[in-house]
């Protein structure tokens, strides 16, 4: 069934006037007709049934007819990344919607060397992804910052896994052990500076921890350390 992501509450009966890009979706791409039916959600009132009651120039408009599934947010994980080229970071935010992250947050760094970001265009994938992948709301694109002010205002309660490139440190199933809120930080295409690593790993809430042997670009590191970190005490257990 289509799925779509709209900013209405849903309640039964609610009428859900839809934006262009989603009308013509609806109309044009899909074929959809008065009648037809699929899911919404907007992550505050779990998925909802809705059917199409017109199809016109100004627009679609959906009423909601009933609860499909209760709301459900997945574990409180942040993805820090560092501004890498614009189709890598694409990648990133679309896989960190799949893997379950909750928000990605973006960092610049003193090796970062990246394109402009266009945070519209990241939050449009966001949404995307997660009306593909079933899930009942859309990870908050946050960013950028510098990693010293996101370091500054970080909360202490909130464990952060930061991957390190520069070896002696255990690998993200060891170092992972106990659910709850995490970060998990992903450096830039050139890693991390000495000083970035020595100030990180004298953190007493951050956690380093290795992705293997091999040299990693950061959409791959991202990956793999959601996956790694989803496995140890996410919710794929």
């Amino acid at each position: 069934m289509i799925r779509l992501y709209v900013p209405h509450d849903l309640a039964a009966g609610a009428h859900l006037a839809l934006d262009e890009g989603q009308s013509r979706y609806l109309s044009a791409v899909m074929r959809q007709a008065v009648g037809d039916t699929l899911a919404v959600f907007n992550g505050r009132d779990g998925e909802w049934r809705a059917a199409i009651t017109t199809v016109g120039k100004r627009g679609v408009t959906l009423t909601a007819l009933d609860s499909t599934r209760p709301q459900h947010i997945g574990p409180d994980l942040d993805l820090i990344v560092a501004l890498v080229k614009r189709g890598r970071l694409e990648t990133i935010v679309e896989k960190a919607t799949e893997l379950g992250a909750r928000r990605v947050r973006l960092v610049s760094t003193e090796r970062t060397n990246a394109d402009h970001v266009r945070l519209d265009r990241l939050r449009a994938i966001a949404m995307e992804a997660a009306e593909q992948t079933g899930r009942l709301d859309v990870p908050e694109i946050a960013g950028p910052t510098k990693l010293d002010r996101l370091l500054a205002d970080w909360n202490p309660a909130r464990r952060l896994l930061f991957c390190d490139e520069g070896g002696n440190a255990p690998t993200v199933l060891d170092a992972v052990t106990t659910p709850g809120s995490w970060g998990i930080l992903i450096g830039p295409e050139g890693g991390f500076s000495p000083a970035e690593r020595d100030h990180l790993r004298a953190l007493p809430y951050a956690t380093p921890a290795t992705l293997g042997p091999r040299i990693l670009r950061a959409d791959t590191a991202a990956i793999s350390a959601l996956t790694l970190w989803q496995a140890a005490v996410g919710d794929w257990r």
